[in-house]
């Protein structure tokens, strides 16, 4: 099982890189705001439960790499380390001004067709393939044994806390679109803060042995 120290450094990092402006959550107020909370929380479920298909092939890659050698698995946490680094560097130089666009009328879909369409954007989306394959293993402790254990739980909580989050951005949608629209620096400092965690995390996978 995860360590109680693991396991919050690792939801605080995953609830900050999820509440930073991006893709996802700003679909997910989109649709809350110009179809209504309950569709924006069905989509937003949808996206969060499509990070399980990246936990199980973020699973299955690092228990491949780990059978292959431990040097496999030392080349990946570089690559993802330069990765990260990378997203960081993107989202330091990010001049912010996210919006999100509520208006316009739309044509009326179920709620299991917006679960269904937030779930296929997401698990299709091959960013956040990469996305996992970098950030679960920055967490993993050796010494606890079971990597690929260690992986899976560190995907199930980062798809808890991204169902959480998610499905609050929805139900609040109107609001904070709202507020997000009428500050603009507010997405700013957050990429801010999302580019600092990226970088420090990137440098300490790449630094590790």
């Amino acid at each position: 099982m995860l360590s109680p120290d693991q396991f919050l450094a690792f939801l605080a990092a995953a609830v900050l890189i999820t509440a930073s402006p991006g893709p996802d959550n700003l679909m997910v107020l989109g649709v809350g705001m110009s179809r209504g909370r309950r569709q924006g929380m069905a989509f937003g479920l949808g996206c969060a439960l499509g990070c399980l298909t990246h936990t199980v092939l973020a699973t299955i890659g690092v228990s491949a790499l780990l059978a292959a050698s431990p040097t496999a698995f030392t080349a990946l946490k570089v690559a993802g380390g330069l990765y990260l680094v990378w997203l960081g560097i993107g989202a330091l130089r990010s001049r912010g001004g996210a919006r999100v666009d509520g208006a316009g009328a739309l044509p009326d879909e179920s709620l299991l067709r917006l679960f269904g369409k937030g779930l296929f954007a997401n698990s299709i989306n091959p960013k956040v393939v990469l996305f996992f394959l970098s950030f679960l293993p920055q967490f993993i402790v050796a010494g606890q044994g079971n990597a690929s254990w260690q992986t899976a739980q560190l995907g199930l909580v980062f798809t808890a806390q991204a169902c959480v989050l998610f499905g609050l951005l929805g139900y609040f949608s109107g609001a904070v679109g709202l507020w997000l629209n009428r500050r603009p620096r507010a997405g700013l400092w957050l990429d801010r803060v999302a580019g600092t965690i990226f970088i420090g995390l990137g440098l300490r996978l790449i630094l590790a042995r």
